[in-house]
């Protein structure tokens, strides 16, 4: 990760994007990135992770760590997730995103309508991961490191084919489920796993 050295503490107001991944599937946590560019350091092509290819998605992952002023990855657990509900674990996971940033924003831009708690200005802004430069890049992030992550843990439970639905409710998914039951990386609390485990008694 890069590091700037400001000069003064009011030398440069730095605005960092932050966006999530992962609020949609029956498994795994969320996660989510905080980004800030380098404005000198333009990265092209960079967009909402969703309109992107899986190729295009990993060379821009690789191009931003490489490139940004600085960035950063966090998670909310699925325990998490099952105790505190989606919305607040993935407020819980982009704040822990921003901070852990090793440069400290003076400003964060939050893909949606929503922003996490943060100890400095924060604005939601809708469509964000495609309008906003550094939302996109967060976004890109965020979603590359949760495939990455449900590739592993396809490994660590296999049958339920994680590498390839990444955790979503897709018709192989619900039949694995159905199958073999929820693994330890089901959320417990979203309907179509709580109503499995119902019928399973």
């Amino acid at each position: 990760m890069r590091q700037t050295v400001l000069v003064t503490p009011d030398a440069v107001l730095w605005v960092a994007g932050v966006d999530e991944a992962g609020r949609g599937p029956l498994a795994g946590p969320v996660s989510a990135a905080a980004v800030i560019l380098d404005p000198a350091c333009p990265i092209p092509g960079l967009a909402d992770s969703k309109t992107l290819t899986p190729a295009r998605r990993d060379a821009l992952d690789q191009a931003i760590r490489e490139r940004a002023l600085a960035w950063s990855i966090a998670w909310a657990s699925v325990e998490e997730i099952d105790r505190i509900n989606i919305l607040h674990a993935s407020m819980l996971a982009m704040q822990r995103a921003v901070a852990a940033l090793r440069i400290r924003p003076a400003r964060v831009l939050v893909d949606g309508n929503r922003c996490p708690h943060v100890d400095c200005e924060a604005q939601a802004v809708i469509g964000g991961d495609g309008s906003v430069p550094s939302i996109g890049a967060a976004s890109i992030l965020a979603k590359v490191a949760r495939d990455r992550l449900m590739c592993d843990l396809d490994r660590a439970f296999p049958g339920y084919g994680f590498a390839g639905h990444k955790g979503y409710p897709t018709r192989a998914h619900i039949e694995a489920l159905r199958r073999l039951g929820p693994c330890p990386e089901h959320r417990r609390s979203f309907g179509p796993v709580r109503a499995l485990i119902q019928v399973m008694g």
